[in-house]
């Protein structure tokens, strides 16, 4: 199962993070930045770049994030470097989260969740192993993508307490029952999720829960003791590892950080080499978050 093979990774790595290839031009190291002057050579600077942060960091991450909104601005030549950059982290062995938010229903939906996690052709056209999706829209909007969970061996993370500033003004509003909204999006979460428990206790349909809002996080993870987490905010959103310790279980399992400024714009800061700088600050994220967590482990 998809999401016992990421936890595996995880302990052998000793690392809940993954690298986040958020890349806009505007990170790219000046000289490679320069050159470009139309939206393809923009797309292949991009997919340069990505191949040596993802050789950087291959051996010391479990996986990537590649959030499309980055690829699809450079139109065509972007989209086919968002699958690209997939298919290359794939073949360095790493777990590929899209970051994408899917949602819709019906007939569209299911061309969604088969464009990213299915196949075309009986081919696997993004080389993705997770989606991220929006539950927001109910049940029928999610079961095409449960579905393809079932079918492919792949997972989900569903939208659920959102890192932004202003995710409160709906998530953190209380029902007539007393739960808020982001309490009750959790609730659905775990029971679409019964039907892909790992052997770790944690199921393939998993939830997006910011680190910036450890509180909130505290109570979803007493909540929602079966479903993993996929936890931005951590770095450039102001989120350190002290704040989501709360979305980890006891074995230090439970969650996957991510980070794509403070690792694709480390160079910015240190100057030097790029691909040397993303590796140093990916190892310096997994010793913040082993100070908090400890020796993370199966058991």
């Amino acid at each position: 199962m998809i999401i016992d093979a990421l936890i595996d990774k995880i302990i052998a790595t000793q690392n809940p993070t993954c690298v986040g290839l958020d890349t806009a031009l505007s990170y790219l190291p000046e000289g490679m930045a320069g050159e470009v002057s139309s939206p393809d050579e923009a797309a292949e600077a991009v997919y340069r770049f990505n191949c040596g942060i993802i050789d950087a960091v291959a051996d010391i991450v479990p996986a990537v994030k590649v959030q499309i909104a980055y690829y699809e601005r450079l139109g065509a030549a972007g989209f086919s470097v968002f699958g690209r950059t997939c298919a290359y982290a794939k073949e360095k062995g790493l777990f590929v989260i899209a970051d994408a938010k899917r949602n819709d229903i019906g007939a569209t939906a299911e061309q969604y969740a088969q464009a990213f996690l299915g196949k075309t052709m009986k081919r696997n056209m993004l080389a993705c192993d997770f989606l991220t999706v929006n539950g927001y829209l109910g049940t029928d909007g999610i079961t095409p993508f449960l579905q393809a969970c079932e079918d492919y061996d792949k997972g989900i993370f569903v939208l659920v307490k959102t890192s932004n500033p202003s995710s409160g003004e709906l998530q953190n509003l209380r029902l007539e029952d007393g739960r808020t909204v982001y309490e009750c999006m959790g609730d659905m979460v775990a029971r679409w999720g019964a039907i892909a428990m790992g052997k770790y206790g944690y199921s393939s349909v998993g939830a997006v829960v910011g680190a910036t809002y450890p509180e909130e996080a505290k109570i979803l993870r007493a909540r929602l003791p079966h479903t993993f987490f996929l936890v931005p905010g951590y770095g450039a959103q102001g989120a350190n590892a002290e704040m989501l310790k709360n979305c980890f279980d006891k074995r230090g399992l439970g969650g996957i950080v991510n980070n794509s400024r403070g690792i694709l714009c480390a160079h910015k800061k240190s100057g030097g080499d790029p691909y040397t700088a993303a590796r140093a600050a990916a190892l310096a994220m997994r010793a913040d978050l082993q100070n908090v967590l400890g020796e993370i482990c199966a058991k």
